[in-house]
């Protein structure tokens, strides 16, 4: 690790930045089990957003191992540096008042928590919003649109979360979604609300 580095800080406050963009940054968080709807959801909320003329950015499991994470495997050990990094890079845009949007497993509660920390012990603190995309196994199994669950059945795949191995679910997300019970448009509504009582996002008129 280097140790002749220096963190330096802009000539634009957080507040300032804020106040001249006209918006705060914050990190939404989709976690869950593959086939779950995280990425589904993810793009629909990028979307709305975006109509809403809010700055904000998707980061995807998939699209960030073409390149940032290209050199990691799925052993546990790069799971738990693929989640490190992602963790990092989400704080950054969320400094630059973007809306992060990551759509990743992170099968491991240790990890999310040292993203969340990563957040809250920045000064000042930038919001960390977990949201669960939660659907029982038996439903993610018979959606498999790549076709992971049936391979990792017959042991083509290794260390596959939810089958070989763990997915620890979130003990208190601040958005629990059941994708067996609503759906993308009834997703995407629970987040924003979410997203409008904390004062992140302006709220919808009712006119």
């Amino acid at each position: 690790m280097a140790t002749n580095i220096t963190f330096h800080e802009g000539a634009v406050g957080q507040d300032e930045r804020a106040s001249l963009l006209g918006q705060k940054g914050a990190t939404v968080w989709l976690t869950g089990l593959s086939a779950s709807g995280k990425s589904t959801i993810a793009t629909a909320l990028e979307q709305h957003l975006l109509h809403k003329r809010l700055h904000a950015y998707r980061l995807d499991g998939d699209n960030i191992r073409f390149g940032l994470n290209k050199d990691l495997g799925f052993d546990p050990t790069s799971r738990v540096e693929n989640i490190r990094r992602i963790g990092e890079v989400s704080l950054l845009f969320s400094l630059s008042c973007t809306l992060t949007l990551t759509a990743f497993i992170s099968p491991y509660q240790s990890d999310r928590d040292l993203a969340r920390k990563l957040h809250e012990s920045h000064n000042p603190p930038i919001p960390f919003i977990e949201v669960y995309v939660d659907a029982p196994l038996a439903v993610v199994e018979q959606r498999d649109p790549k076709g992971l669950y049936a391979k990792a059945r017959k042991g083509e795949i290794k260390e596959f979360t939810g089958i070989s191995a763990p997915y620890e679910a979130p003990a208190k997300p601040e958005v629990h979604i059941r994708t067996d019970e609503t759906d993308v448009a009834g997703a995407v509504a629970q987040i924003v609300k979410y997203l409008e009582e904390q004062g992140l996002i302006p709220a919808e008129s009712s006119a």
